[in-house]
């Protein structure tokens, strides 16, 4: 593995969480080649359009915070995965209840060299468990709660499927967990991408 190419993309990887969290759209663009594209819980499609969202909606409604540990990368010549560790917090207010969303789980990235420039070109979070909690705690909570039917969701994204829907927005299915068939899938062919395979990421 180059140390200098590992370094870079563990680079990447920490400056998409302050760039997304801190509203800085021209760094969070630059993260990612031309074509590139990303799933994650409400947005599934090219990474322009995600950075577009994200920017209408920032500020509006909710605020977030990635907490991003250490990246574990794989080079293979021109080509690279990551993958690390997420704590994604948000503050909502739901029916005028202030709630905090804590959700853990995964990035998995794919990054190429392209003209000696390293670059994301596609990004999958894969849930994996989550919890949401009352800035204070009061009887209004323990209601909304109550009312929230938020079992109904996978046990992996549960509270944040239920906060995304509570935001007026759909789910961008399907949302990853391990286990999931689509998942499983989805690490497959990012293994045989690195491995120098041709594949249909379509």
């Amino acid at each position: 593995m180059s140390n200098a190419a590992s370094a870079t993309i563990q680079c990447l990887v920490q400056d998409w969480g302050l760039a997304r969290d801190q509203g800085r759209w021209a760094d969070l663009e630059a993260i990612f080649h031309p074509g590139g594209k990303i799933a994650v819980s409400w947005f599934r499609g090219p990474y322009t359009e995600f950075v577009a969202h994200c920017r209408r909606n920032h500020g509006r409604g909710s605020t977030a915070k990635h907490l991003l540990w250490p990246t574990r990368v794989t080079v293979n010549g021109d080509r690279a995965t990551a993958e690390t560790n997420v704590a994604i917090l948000v503050r909502q207010t739901i029916e005028g209840v202030e709630v905090d969303l804590t959700s853990q789980g995964r990035f998995l990235d794919r990054i190429e060299r392209r003209g000696d420039v390293w670059r994301m070109v596609e990004r999958t979070a894969v849930y994996e468990k989550d919890r949401l909690d009352p800035v204070e705690p009061s009887a209004r909570f323990d209601a909304l709660m109550a009312g929230a039917d938020a079992a109904k969701y996978p046990s992996s994204y549960r509270y944040l499927a239920y906060r995304v829907h509570a935001a007026g927005r759909s789910l961008a299915e399907p949302v990853h967990y391990d286990g999931r068939p689509e998942t499983e899938a989805l690490k497959a062919r990012y293994a045989a991408w690195l491995d120098g395979r041709s594949i249909n990421f379509e």
